[in-house]
């Protein structure tokens, strides 16, 4: 039966006849999968039919049709992200606040008097991490659900992989701070002598010894900050939605001090935004899981999520490492609906802080999403599902995809008068649609800002938005091509069997040192010295069209060290470039702007 997300009344109100959506939006889950896979194959289709059309004046060489089925890996990827922007923006500024209640009927069932009846378990998995930072999250959290009438209702953990015998003495230090903070809390620490299966098993380890003793519980990363009205309202809707197995929060960016990552969480923010509104409407019950600041249900998840580990040998066997998509697909698969709740909360984390730190946390999760390509044939998945693991697989292929394409334009470029057949207008143009396409979750979000005044004074301004997001666009394009080349190299070790490094991430820095920056980077730095002396010697003329991708591998280096260097994060504060509403707030975990909810 073809699954009806209707549009009800929320029970904090009613909706006027003008907050109904546009006929076309309230099709059922079925239709609006159709429309979507319709979009997105005209989208993909028209654009490889445009860069063959470039690419054959004078006739297709091999090395061009090699350099069409590259660019054909990389059009998927940007079509979703484009549909899913401009869907989400539609959905915005048609119902406002209702938008979210739309693609998720289940939030409209919950009230925020409602009582709270379920236990619910706070479950927080470190390894390695700075135990005064993630404990200090953690008891703001456990500090404003205690002075709510549900605090009997929670019970924490801390769950422990940690191998730094030092760390760990100064975790337990901190439990046992916690716990003199708030004796009547309960709030349990457990170190595994083994981080068998990583986060995901340290979780589901302790849900088999523990998980009896709760309904729901949530789990955090050590970088995560919520606040109890957002638990509280997850938690609500999970009591009156018993088909729900995960409901994911929509996770946006903490203050940060670096130029990098408040660019980087500046132009996240609104991507997302948008984004994640767009892709609930078509996915509907087979929804995103990234892993924490989520509910889920325990008996369910304890019975259909336990991983399998993979058989075999090399940097696709053994345990999952990308846990997060793959426990969705398996709640799904068991009958249960995994949803999002497509709207911003106190749900934050921090973002990493330089750009080695980012190409890093990239590469692991490459090697993670490689290994959906030996679950993707798993029996009984829902089609949504499979199709969720195969984007999640597209998405680091794209990035190598991306360079192949370059590299082998290069090589024809010098070896070949073919570029002098191809007409300059028409390949610009093509190019500028291409970056529009990119940009446009991100433009998506950022319209949304600037057509709401709430919105907008929240980042201080429309004037303020907008410079924030020419900086941040002009930043990324630089950031894109060197992270692109190391996702290749990356592609390439896994292919001859080299794993990614799977540690501890970074979580802050006072900045980057040069010679960190040089152990990382100079793979990037030499491939840009290299393309640009070969091109100065056998196509000059080619230079121009590089000149962007050459500046940002070349100047890799010094772009790490300077976006981390504390002048230039001092100076984007005291301008408020990038700044976020939090940042405005005063406070880390300051009130998000809400949309209006008169639609436009």
């Amino acid at each position: 039966m073809a699954i009806q997300e209707s549009f009800a009344p929320t029970r904090s109100g009613t909706h006027h006849a003008a907050a109904l959506p546009w006929r076309w939006m309230n099709m059922t889950v079925a239709w609006r999968r159709r429309v979507f896979a319709l979009l997105n194959l005209v989208t993909v289709t028209a654009l490889c039919l445009g860069m063959h059309g470039l690419l054959a004046r004078g006739g297709l060489l091999t090395a061009e049709t090699v350099m069409l089925g590259a660019f054909a890996l990389t059009v998927p990827w940007l079509s979703i992200g484009f549909w899913n922007g401009v869907l989400g923006y539609l959905l915005d500024r048609r119902l406002g606040s209702d938008a979210a209640a739309f693609v998720t009927p289940a939030l409209g069932r919950a009230a925020a008097g409602d009582a709270i009846s379920a236990s619910v378990a706070i479950l927080l998995p470190v390894r390695n991490e700075n135990p005064r930072t993630w404990a200090a999250r953690l008891r703001r959290l456990e500090a404003e659900i205690a002075r709510s009438p549900w605090a009997d209702r929670f019970r924490y953990a801390v769950l422990s992989d940690t191998t730094d015998a030092e760390i760990a003495t100064a975790e337990e230090a901190e439990v046992e701070r916690l716990r003199a903070a708030s004796p009547t809390a309960r709030i349990d620490y457990r170190r595994r002598a083994r981080n068998t299966g990583y986060k995901a098993g340290n979780i589901y380890d302790h849900l088999e010894a523990c998980g009896d003793g709760f309904d729901f519980f949530i789990p955090l990363d050590a970088d995560s900050e919520m606040g109890a009205a957002t638990v509280f309202r997850m938690v609500r809707v999970m009591q009156a939605s018993p088909e729900i197995g995960m409901l994911q929060s929509l996770v946006t960016g903490l203050p940060s001090r670096t130029f990098f990552t408040r660019a980087f969480q500046f132009g996240m923010r609104h991507g997302m935004r948008s984004y994640t509104l767009g892709a609930a409407w078509w996915q509907a019950d087979c929804g995103p899981n990234w892993g924490h600041n989520q509910i889920i249900r325990t008996l369910a998840f304890r019975e259909h999520c336990r991983l399998p580990v993979l058989p075999g040998r090399g940097p696709l066997a053994g345990h999952v490492l990308s846990h997060d998509q793959v426990e969705a697909v398996l709640m799904r698969r068991a009958g249960y609906e995994v949803r999002v709740m497509a709207e911003e909360s106190r749900s934050h984390e921090e973002n990493p802080p330089s750009l080695v730190d980012f190409i890093g946390r990239e590469l692991r999760w490459m090697n993670g999403n490689m290994q959906y390509v030996r679950l993707i044939g798993m029996p009984r998945l829902k089609p949504v599902s499979r199709m969720q693991l195969f984007l999640a697989i597209q998405m680091y292929l794209a990035a190598p995809a991306w360079m192949a394409f370059l590299l082998l334009g290069a090589w024809v470029a010098t070896g070949t008068d073919q570029f002098g057949a191809l007409p300059a207008a028409p390949a610009l143009g093509f190019f500028a649609l291409l970056m529009l396409i990119s940009l446009t979750p991100k433009l998506a979000g950022l319209a949304q800002v600037l057509a709401d005044p709430g919105r907008a004074a929240a980042y201080g301004g429309r004037g303020r938005v907008i410079r924030g997001f020419l900086a941040e666009s002009a930043l990324m394009m630089l950031v894109s091509p060197v992270v692109a080349f190391g996702l290749t190299l990356c592609g390439i070790g896994l292919v001859l069997g080299q794993r990614a490094s799977w540690k501890s991430q970074q979580r802050s820095r006072a900045r980057l040192a040069w010679r960190e920056a040089a152990r990382v980077l100079w793979p990037q730095t030499l491939g840009g010295v290299s393309l640009c002396a070969w091109l100065a010697a056998a196509a000059p003329y080619a230079l121009p069209f590089a000149a962007p991708i050459l500046l940002a591998l070349i100047g890799a280096i010094p772009l790490a060290v300077l976006t981390t260097a504390p002048a230039m994060g001092r100076w984007s504060r005291e301008r408020g470039l990038f700044d976020i509403p939090e940042d405005r707030s005063g406070t880390p975990d300051g009130p998000c702007p809400s949309p209006s909810t008169t639609p436009a």
